[in-house]
């Protein structure tokens, strides 16, 4: 099984990242909590919108299992369940933290969107009309 953190950094100590489609990276664990690949989330970052979407086909591309975030919109959410992976929320620390948390089964999995629309763009958010 392959298991994504959303990250601020590279590394499994660096903060984990509350926001799925923003994130700047992904950490991408085995179940021996071997970190396997770095995904930096470059397409999504520089995206005007769909953040969530092309962030979610990047861990589809590499063959991603479980996704481990904190805020998943309701775009990004239907992909993830298009994709077929699943997705848990409640990161928190480090991402070594959130991983173990994961392993331990700590973790509430997340069957509809916790987030609006545009909500990980912060002050860049439109409103749409």
């Amino acid at each position: 099984m392959r298991i994504a953190v959303s990250s601020t950094g590279y590394e499994a100590a660096e903060p984990a990242e509350e926001r799925l489609g923003r994130c700047n990276y992904f950490l991408v664990f085995d179940e021996a909590e071997n970190l396997l690949e770095v995904l930096k989330n470059d397409a999504a970052l520089s995206a005007a919108e769909g953040a969530g979407i092309k962030s979610v086909q990047t861990l589809i591309n590499h063959k991603v299992d479980v996704v481990l975030t904190g805020r998943v919109g309701p775009k990004a959410m239907s992909a993830i369940q298009a994709g077929g992976l699943a997705v848990y929320t409640g990161v928190f620390g480090t991402v070594a933290q959130s991983l173990k948390s994961y392993l331990k089964g700590e973790m509430q999995p997340l069957a509809s969107p916790n987030s609006a629309s545009h909500s990980g763009m912060g002050s860049q958010a439109r409103v749409r009309r």
